[in-house]
């Protein structure tokens, strides 16, 4: 691409993007990945192919650089769950809780926890702690999964991926009985039910390790449908099934198309840029996140 180049940037897509989205990007990945690369680049500009959390975290990292974000309504309902007011006073009650923030949450709640995590990093995260309680926020699906291996009090908020949160166990035992030689292969932003009936659970690039790895040639993936995508096309010959139909994420959908990413280099819009105060905060939960 002529503009990419002339303007120095660097495409970045999640893994729940559209196909077409996911092969027109430099880099395809999870959060964790993706804010991996996101603070390692040399880019000038950052086109950040999902949603906006995904994006201003690119902006924390990088205060210099020009982030954008193709589709600027692309929020995530689950970072909404939780507020940085809402999340000072939580800390009040357990002053002696270590804050753990997921990635999928805004910068000013990024800026009031003490380390970020993502689903692929969560378990090692929250183990690095000292403090032998952790407030998890804000979903409480993967703090459910992370209080599994570890030994550490874990305070869930009461918050949720309400895509991944509507899949139910049935929808497991279903497809299960439709494809009995399937092997089930769930994230963990699932509800303790979906994650007891899985033959493993990981984050989306723990999944695509799995199943590359993997002898079994049928998967019943549960995710959003996204990742779909990259499984079929790095695993010629694997057959996969959708554990739900409900796995669609309608945000990260919304940059609908190549035209939009390419109007975004033309326009230099729309931005994302993050108060400095918020940033530096944030900045040091990330890192430290980073640095693990």
């Amino acid at each position: 691409m002529r503009l990419k180049k002339e303007r120095n940037a660097i495409i970045l897509a999640h893994n729940y993007q559209l196909p077409e989205i996911q092969d027109i990007a430099d880099v395809t990945g999870d959060s964790l990945e993706l804010a991996r690369l996101a603070s390692q680049n040399d880019a000038d500009v950052i086109v950040f192919c999902g949603v906006d959390f995904m994006a201003e975290t690119a902006a924390i990292v990088n205060p210099d650089k020009t982030v954008l974000l193709p589709a600027k309504d692309a929020g995530c309902p689950l970072a909404e769950m939780a507020d940085a007011q809402s999340l000072v006073a939580k800390k009040k009650e357990y002053p002696d809780a270590a804050v753990v923030c997921y990635v999928n949450s805004s910068a000013e709640v990024k800026a009031e926890s003490d380390i970020c995590c993502t689903s692929a990093n969560a378990v090692d995260v929250v183990n690095s702690l000292k403090e032998d309680r952790v407030l998890f926020v804000p979903d409480q699906n993967l703090a459910s999964w992370v209080a599994r291996h570890t030994e550490k009090e874990i305070i869930p908020w009461n918050g949720y991926c309400i895509t991944h949160h509507r899949v139910r166990a049935e929808e497991v035992h279903r497809a299960k009985e439709a494809h009995p030689d399937a092997v089930v292969v769930v994230h963990p932003e699932c509800p303790a039910e979906v994650v007891d009936l899985a033959d493993e659970v990981a984050s989306t690039t723990g999944i695509l390790r799995y199943v590359k790895n993997s002898s079994a040639q049928k998967f019943i993936i549960g995710t959003e449908m996204g990742l779909l995508h990259r499984l079929m096309k790095e695993n010629p010959g694997k057959v996969f099934f959708i554990l739900s139909p409900g796995l669609v994420c309608p945000n990260m959908k919304k940059i609908s198309s190549i035209q939009m990413v390419l109007d975004a280099l033309e326009s230099n819009a729309p931005q994302v840029r993050v108060d400095e105060e918020i940033r530096l905060k944030a900045l040091a939960a990330v890192e430290r996140m980073l640095a693990i």
